[in-house]
């Protein structure tokens, strides 16, 4: 006979234990299924520990650039890998310790340690423990998708989880993918010393991304040594010597590229394909994606699924506003929905990108009226100051509604500039709001209201003119 409870959540990522807390307040009794982690990618191999190796990065890489500043490292810099993977544990199991003490000392709470299995559509097994509910809540995260490459199964490669593992400085790192896992780790690493090499198969990096801004990332990353290369399609992988050797089918440069070590960094894939699912009549996607309406429910009654295995978002913050949905809807009385959200999201590199709504390509394909404007990050004085001036911003609004519709930081302090952007669009106030703000100096966030008075009507990338000099702005450096 199972044991019975109000509600049972598999996985314990961003969503899984906030919604646990909210429904044992509200009086139910909650089983929570983990069966290796507690806190899922984020905490474990994803936002926390990345970030915290992204700040050792920069801090290396400001004191190599003691010069600029006005002093010098007698010295010298060098990476201690031992370290920064130490200090790394210790910020990400503080986290993952903290989550699982919350879990299981949380009153009507009951957590169990195993692997979660499908019975039925109310009934779930973990080990010799059967559960029932009628309420049951997938947060079961993603993993690295593996992609097909002849000779994979022969070489020794890395992928974001085992890179936690890394206490060692590659002599050179071979990346396989252009998105913001390999560019992170590209980054990371060629600043603590080793060389790098990104392959991406498609003609830009980040291709969900406007052009332009793709090329001034990869201009920030060659000007620090990292090989990139586009257009070029990993066909297979050897071991050659004491390390590896990519095969690609590219349109220019070498055939063949040595390294050291093999990061695959070229996706994602749902942590579905081991739960059963079929035993409940869950339907999910060719990809394994679990699907869902807009308030997060499955063709299931009395079974939603939160975070990355809904494919809704990839991101820690997608996650936790599924939490917020289900709670709102289930809890509050208050309809919200998937489709209520802005897309927003933030490139980890140096200096960080932050994109909120619509690139320009996509307002383009909607035939929108719109007008956009750009200014590079060397007439930020903020930047200046701080001796970061690569990148620019860039702001696209709705020329009829005056409602903004997407921009891009990238740039010192983009991936936090980019929310009082974002605030507004959720608010659907005009840009004039934001415009007419007087914001603090010296920041980058002071900027945005000169950026949109400088609006001109959104052109093909081909056919957009150069921007017209303006005055600056009071307290602006020009350069």
């Amino acid at each position: 006979m199972p044991t019975s409870f109000d509600a049972i959540i598999i996985g314990t990522g961003q969503a899984g234990p906030s919604l646990a807390q909210r429904l044992t307040s509200a009086g139910m009794r909650v089983a929570v299924i983990e069966r290796k982690l507690f806190g899922g990618t984020c905490v474990n191999t994803g936002c926390i520990p990345t970030k915290t190796m992204v700040a050792s990065a920069y801090a290396i890489h400001l004191a190599r650039r003691g010069a600029d500043f006005g002093f010098t490292a007698h010295s010298g810099v060098a990476a201690d890998m031992k370290r920064v993977k130490a200090r790394k544990d210790i910020v990400s199991g503080e986290s993952r310790s903290g989550l699982e003490k919350w879990l299981k000392t949380m009153e009507n709470c009951t957590v169990f340690e195993g692997h979660a299995r499908f019975e039925s559509p109310r009934e779930v097994s973990v080990g010799n423990d059967h559960l029932s509910s009628e309420r049951i809540f997938i947060n079961v995260g993603g993993r690295a998708s593996t992609p097909k490459i002849q000779g994979l199964e022969e070489v020794p490669f890395l992928t974001n989880s085992s890179m936690m593992n890394v206490d060692f400085l590659p002599r050179h790192l071979v990346i396989i993918g252009g998105s913001y896992i390999g560019l992170e780790f590209g980054q990371m690493f060629r600043r603590f010393g080793s060389e790098v090499t990104i392959i991406e198969m498609g003609p830009r990096l980040i291709q969900r991304e406007d052009a332009d801004v793709s090329e001034a990332i990869k201009k920030i990353l060659e000007g620090e040594g990292i090989e990139v290369r586009l257009n070029s399609k990993c066909i297979g992988v050897s071991n050659r010597g004491d390390g590896i050797a990519a095969g690609v089918d590219c349109q220019s440069g070498e055939p063949e590229i040595g390294g050291s070590h093999l990061l695959i960094a070229a996706g994602r894939r749902p942590n579905t394909d081991d739960l059963d699912l079929d035993k409940a009549g869950i339907t999910f996607d060719q990809h394994g994606y679990i699907l869902v309406d807009d308030q997060l429910r499955t063709n299931v009654p009395g079974i939603w699924a939160l975070g990355d295995c809904n494919g809704k978002g990839a991101f820690t913050h997608t996650s936790y506003n599924d939490f917020e949905i289900i709670a709102a809807n289930l809890l509050d009385k208050d309809t919200r929905r998937v489709s209520d959200r802005i897309q927003a999201y933030a490139v980890y590199i140096d200096p960080p990108l932050g994109r909120a709504g619509l690139t320009d390509a996509e307002v383009l394909k909607s035939s929108r009226n719109a007008l956009v404007a750009k200014r590079p990050m060397t007439k930020v004085s903020r930047a200046v100051e701080k001796g970061e001036t690569q990148g620019f911003m860039k702001i696209t609004v709705d020329a009829d509604t005056r409602q903004i519709l997407g921009a891009a930081i990238l740039g010192t302090g983009g991936d936090e500039v980019i929310h009082s952007i974002l605030d507004i669009m959720y608010a659907r106030a005009p840009y004039t709001v934001i415009q007419r703000a007087m914001h603090i100096h010296p920041t980058v966030s002071e900027l945005i209201p000169t950026i949109l008075g400088e609006l001109e009507p959104l052109a093909e990338p081909a056919q957009t003119a150069s921007p017209q000099a303006v005055q600056p702005r009071q307290h602006e450096h020009v350069q």
